[in-house]
């Protein structure tokens, strides 16, 4: 009895928190699609986009959908645990064993296909710098999407100042956006951008990515094994209620 209550207080803990988390994932999503200025203008305003490039603007509603799936799995792990429900609890295992078989697959596919991956970042990269050379100047979000974008991080176009070449920005071919250069007052010439060697922003993105590499590892294998913990969990209580 003593190691049934305290099984119903772990998911009722742990699905809690699952609540919590697929509410503010559901939140940061709605804020993403009713924020017209967010860093997916960039994407809205990219040219020739490479097949599976548009589907990224649709990140929004990836966000929802899995916000709303984990307040479904958040619900029925508490609710099943409290009411002693087998129904809710069965239907809890098999949504998290789904999940559980995507997250796996989807592993083995980066892993398998990384060229498959490198290509179509090497795409991406080409359609940036295309959407750069025609509105960067131009269009007044957009320029002040990436403003903000190569402020925040510290960098300089999609691979460096030579992506502003051509825009109507640089248009007597002298002038680059001040984050291009190391100092922040007056103009960004050639010559000071040549000189001040500021990194693209893809690769800044790359060196965040690699530096958090171990904690983003951490992450995963932290959320697989609340996972795999869930699932005895619930199958646990599923058998221990079906001997009463």
């Amino acid at each position: 009895m003593c190691c049934s209550s305290f099984l119903k207080m772990m998911m009722f803990i742990f699905n809690g928190g699952i609540f919590v988390a697929g509410a503010a994932i559901m939140g940061v999503g709605i804020w993403v699609k009713v924020d017209s200025s967010s860093l997916l203008g960039i994407l809205d305003n990219l040219p020739d986009a490479p097949d599976g490039l548009s589907q990224l603007v649709y990140v929004s509603y990836l966000l929802i959908a899995v916000g709303a799936v984990l307040l479904v799995i958040g619900f029925l792990g508490c609710c099943g645990a409290i009411k002693e429900s087998r129904c809710m609890l069965l239907t809890f295992f098999i949504i998290v064993l789904i999940i559980f078989i995507i997250e796996v697959a989807g592993a083995v596919v980066l892993l398998v296909f990384k060229d498959v991956a490198k290509e179509l970042l090497q795409d991406v990269g080409t359609a940036v710098e295309t959407s750069i050379e025609e509105n960067y100047g131009k269009d007044d979000g957009f320029t002040s999407i990436w403003d903000t974008t190569m402020t925040e991080f510290k960098c300089c176009g999609f691979n460096n100042y030579t992506d502003f070449y051509g825009s109507p920005f640089n248009s007597d071919g002298n002038a680059f956006p001040i984050t291009c250069c190391n100092s922040t007052k007056g103009n960004c010439t050639e010559y000071q951008v040549e000189f001040s060697e500021v990194d693209g922003c893809f690769n800044k993105l790359l060196a965040l990515i690699e530096n958090n590499a171990v904690v983003i590892a951490g992450v995963a294998l932290g959320i697989v094994a609340i996972e795999i913990a869930a699932m005895v969990v619930s199958m646990v209580l599923y058998k221990d209620i079906g001997s009463k």
